[in-house]
C-alpha cells in the first residue's frame, strides 16, 4: 500500500522552473517549523494576518485566507513528507492572473542543521516570467520567512509593512490583469 502523504498529484512538477530560492536558518526543530508552515494558528502570527489551511496529503487543498477571511491563495498539496518537504500549488486569486501567468509551485524543504533548521523555500513557475512580475515574491518571501523565524525564536513577529511592489502591479496592469 502506498503512503498517501508521499504521492504526487496530477501536476507535472517537471514543467516548473525555479525563479526564487530563499534559505534561512531557524533555531527550532523540524517539527516546529513544519507546524508553523502548515497551521492557521502560527501563520496568522508571521504571515501578517494571513492563515494557512492545509489538508496535508497529496491532492489535499491548500488555502491561504486573508485577514478578512477571503480566499487569497488557493492550491493543492503535491508532495507531503512531514516534517521534511511540502510542495504546493500557490495560485493567487486575482481575476485572470493564472490564465496570464500560469501556475506557481512552492516547495518548503526543512533540514536539521545542528540545533537549528535550514528552511529552503523555492518558488517555481510553469512559464517564464519577467523580473517585474517576479519582484512580488522576491520582496515578499524574505519578509514572510524572516517573520516566521522571529515568531519561532522570540515568540514575536516582525513589524514589517508589506504591499505588492509597484513594478509588479504595473506589469500586471499592462497585461490586463485586475489588481487590488
Amino acid at each position: 500500500m502506498t503512503d498517501p502523504t508521499k504521492e504526487i498529484s496530477n501536476v507535472d512538477i517537471a514543467n516548473f522552473k525555479p525563479e526564487t530560492v530563499y534559505t534561512i536558518y531557524i533555531a527550532a526543530s523540524p517539527e516546529k517549523v513544519w507546524q508553523a508552515l502548515t497551521s492557521a494558528e502560527f501563520s496568522r502570527q508571521y504571515f501578517f494576518g494571513f492563515a494557512v489551511e492545509a489538508d496535508l496529503r497529496a491532492g489535499g487543498a491548500f488555502i491561504v485566507r486573508a485577514p478578512d477571511g477571503s480566499e487569497h491563495i488557493s492550491g493543492e498539496v503535491i508532495v507531503c513528507e512531514p516534517p521534511q518537504r511540502l510542495t504546493i500549488t500557490w495560485d493567487v486569486n486575482w481575476p485572470g492572473l493564472i490564465d496570464a501567468l500560469g501556475r506557481t509551485l512552492v516547495t518548503y524543504e526543512i533540514e536539521a542543521a545542528g540545533d537549528a533548521v535550514r528552511l529552503t523555500m523555492t518558488e517555481a513557475h510553469e512559464r517564464p516570467l519577467s523580473d517585474d512580475i517576479l519582484s512580488g515574491g522576491r520582496a515578499g518571501w524574505p519578509a514572510i520567512l524572516s517573520s516566521l523565524k522571529s515568531v519561532l525564536e522570540t515568540g514575536k513577529p516582525l513589524a514589517v509593512k508589506m504591499a505588492p511592489p509597484t513594478r509588479m502591479l504595473a506589469a500586471l496592469k499592462a497585461m490586463g490583469i485586475q489588481v487590488p
